[in-house]
């Protein structure tokens, strides 16, 4: 029999990440609702995932204690490690159904009860040594995204854990990166999501993961043991160990926006409706376009935010944050989860799509969109603007600056500034031309150029991503662009087969190329700070565009870097046409290198004499460095 002790809050309000405090010689629970009339903690023998809670025979039944800010509490003397649990609530004469809790941190299979475990038991050896990676400038990253099935379920990927946390500690996948030059490794969903069931895995299903359902726990589908709570646990940290001893920052896709369901998750379960916003008429609204949007706005729901994401960094050391249709969260929210996590480590990241897919149900002028982006500092967006110009709307079939259409030249320039229209610091302005989202590079150049050869497809290509790595946003890729990745045409892959989405690894040797270039523009953005000045008066002070008439030309200069590049002047033009245009070179009296010409690249310099005038071949960058 376990002995119960009952417990009232404090007048400090409790974390919402303590729901569940574990010792060997007592477990603590505590939950928040502002609705409930009784609360019950249901202790468990064993997992059950897959069956009715509400049948299981082995329950031990905890009251809770209201203390003061509406947190439920109770104390459970004995060593419950090995145990289960699940919360519900008395309400309206009847009681709810039963949730692992809002902010559980270890779970059964499938999350249906929540896990009493040891954690200093699931961190790998020298876990307490564990560091993050030094990034001694903040304009130095460079952000590669990438599934984790993706990355790791060729037969081409040399990885025995193929699509599990483990992938990531294995050599081959870690040299790669390391060999790249990223600084970031941008993971699609790991927490544990709804659309997977992880009792069949050897179905073999596909999701990108946006279906939240346990915020707080790794998703079990990527641990080799999904019935084991504390295996998918163990097995992300031991990933993020081995990310960071090859000196890659792990940055974490984040879907706070919105659940799998409502009332088939935590937040809907514990206290319906808070968590969300409403309609005028009662409904769920649906900014997110997935049947619900959450409400950040509201005290609690905004205390979870800030509490899961540093909790993350805490636990996990995760090293920075993506926010999905950040456009549904307010301002206030990012501006608090930033000031948290500069108390933890001001290098860790933040930034989202400052978007939404449907309008939400709060202020416009209130919500983290793009256009308010310098309204939130060191919280960045990604640039549609810089995406459109360089390859077109995801909407439609036309081409983009990259491409062929110099429509888009003005915006272009604004991109490669860091566009200080909506972007505070140019560090704010995360410059891509893709993601998971929509087409692949290659499918997107297909659309718009179907009748093109290979050889300018891969040249639009190669000239899109230099605007992105040259440009004084920070930069983002999408993983196996530089290996001439196709979807197949499909945009929205989100539950198409590995087939679809793996990344070829063999077509590393095939597109050996493309694969150089991206990694020598890497280089060459990280060898050259006058590429990423990071700051918007700097950009203002040495950025110079020279007039061209022809609208498919940008020529431009980085000047006056002595003191802060080892190059005094970097001049990059641009051509996004089928011609190769003879262009006037600005006056360079100092030892000139060529970093980039003609589809090739090379950080430590091409050969190259230098003159009044160059010919810049069709859709290419010339990058030349002055000394």
């Amino acid at each position: 029999m376990l002995s119960v002790a009952l417990v009232a809050c404090t007048a400090k309000q409790p974390k919402m990440e303590d729901e569940c405090l574990y010792s060997p010689s007592k477990t603590q629970f505590a939950f928040w609702s502002n609705v409930a009339e009784q609360m019950e903690v249901r202790i468990y023998n064993d997992a059950n995932g897959d069956t009715s809670l509400n049948d299981a025979n082995d329950v031990q039944t905890v009251a809770l204690t209201k203390g003061d800010n509406d947190f439920w509490t109770a104390s459970v003397k004995g060593d419950l490690a090995g145990k289960y649990y699940t919360v519900r609530s008395f309400q309206n004469g009847e009681w709810g159904l039963e949730s692992p809790g809002i902010f559980a941190k270890a779970v059964s299979i499938n999350g249906q009860r929540a896990a009493i475990i040891d954690f200093a038991k699931t961190n790998p050896e020298g876990w307490e040594n564990d560091k993050r990676p030094a990034m001694p400038d903040k304009t130095d990253i460079v952000v590669y995204e990438t599934h984790l099935r993706d990355f790791t379920m060729s037969p081409n990927s040399g990885v025995v854990n193929k699509g599990k946390f483990l992938a990531l500690t294995e050599e081959a996948p870690l040299a790669y990166l390391s060999d790249l030059g990223i600084t970031h490794l941008q993971i699609l969903p790991m927490f544990d999501y709804g659309s997977i069931d992880e009792t069949t895995l050897e179905n073999n299903r596909y999701n990108w993961g946006y279906d939240p359902v346990n915020y707080n726990v790794p998703e079990g589908g990527y641990s080799t043991d999904p019935a084991d709570p504390a295996c998918r646990i163990r097995e992300a940290k031991q990933m993020i160990q081995a990310l960071h001893q090859a000196g890659i920052r792990v940055v974490m896709d984040v879907v706070y926006n919105h659940t799998y369901d409502v009332m088939g998750c935590a937040l809907g379960r514990v206290v319906p409706q808070y968590f969300y916003r409403l309609n005028e008429d009662g409904t769920y609204a649906n900014g997110s376009g997935c049947g619900n949007e959450t409400a950040s706005d509201h005290e609690m729901y905004r205390k979870f935010m800030v509490e899961s994401v540093c909790y993350w960094a805490r636990e996990y050391h995760i090293d920075g944050f993506r926010f999905d249709l950040m456009g549904i969260h307010d301002q206030e929210t990012m501006r608090q989860i930033r000031a948290a996590l500069d108390e933890i480590d001001p290098t860790i990241l933040t930034y989202g799509e400052g978007w939404a897919a449907m309008a939400p149900a709060y202020p416009y002028e209130e919500l983290a969109m793009k256009q308010w982006t310098y309204k939130m500092p060191r919280v960045g967006a990604f640039s549609d603007d810089i995406r459109n110009a360089l390859i077109g709307s995801p909407f439609d079939h036309e081409r983009g600056f990259a491409s062929g259409n110099p429509d888009g030249k003005a915006a272009l320039c604004l991109g490669l500034v860091g566009y200080p229209e909506w972007a505070g610091e140019p560090m704010q302005h995360v410059s891509y031309i893709t993601c998971h989202d929509n087409y692949c590079l290659r499918d997107r150049i297909e659309v718009s150029a179907s009748k093109e050869t290979e050889e300018t497809k891969i040249r639009m290509n190669k000239l899109a991503q230099t605007a992105v790595l040259v440009s004084q946003g920070m930069s983002f890729l999408y993983g196996g662009e530089e290996l001439f990745r196709t979807k197949r045409g499909i945009d929205n892959s989100y539950q198409s087969p590995d087939s679809i989405n793996i990344i070829p690894w063999e077509n590393l040797e095939k597109y050996a190329d493309l694969h150089d270039y991206y990694r020598q523009m890497i280089a060459i953005r990280r060898a050259h700070k006058g590429f990423r000045l990071g700051c918007a008066e700097a950009v203002q002070q040495h950025v110079q565009f020279i007039e061209t008439d022809n609208e498919s030309l940008i020529i431009y200069t980085v000047n006056n870097l002595e003191g802060i590049d080892e190059a005094k002047t970097l001049v990059v033009l641009l051509n996004g046409s089928a011609e190769t245009l003879t262009c006037d070179l600005p006056e360079l009296t100092g030892d000139c290198v060529l970093l980039a010409y003609d589809g090739q690249a090379n950080a430590d310099g091409l050969d190259f004499a230098p003159n009044d005038k160059i010919d810049v071949a069709p859709y290419s960058a010339t990058i030349i460095a002055e000394y």
